[in-house]
């Protein structure tokens, strides 16, 4: 599967912001995304899987637990990506930047 359709589902964006945190249990990841996106225990399984099988998530079995954390490998495709056209808004930012150190304008207050 493509990184950016892995990255483009929400509940697997918001187990990898979960998972950004530090090292996590399946049930912890199971707790939040039900409370917040209302899917069952096998659905979020199924996401879970989804980024281990990409590349971007690898599990560690602890006795009856099961311990995810990021893989920073899973993310080469889309820094590749974002490296092939950072040039396009690295020149429009530093053209910004300069043109609000020359003409400061204070922050207006209501």
């Amino acid at each position: 599967m493509n990184a950016f359709d892995v990255l483009g589902d929400p509940v697997r964006r918001r187990i990898i912001e979960i998972l950004a945190e530090g090292e996590s249990t399946a049930g912890h990841v199971v707790e939040v995304i039900t409370t917040e996106f209302g899917i069952s225990q096998a659905g979020v399984s199924q996401h879970l899987k989804v980024l281990r099988d990409s590349g971007f998530a690898t599990s560690n079995p602890q006795g009856s637990t099961r311990l995810y954390k990021l893989e920073p490998g899973g993310f080469s495709s889309v820094d590749d990506w974002l490296h092939n056209i950072k040039h396009f808004w690295t020149k429009h930012l530093d053209s910004l930047e300069q043109e609000l150190t020359k003409n400061p304008t204070p922050l207006k207050k209501d």
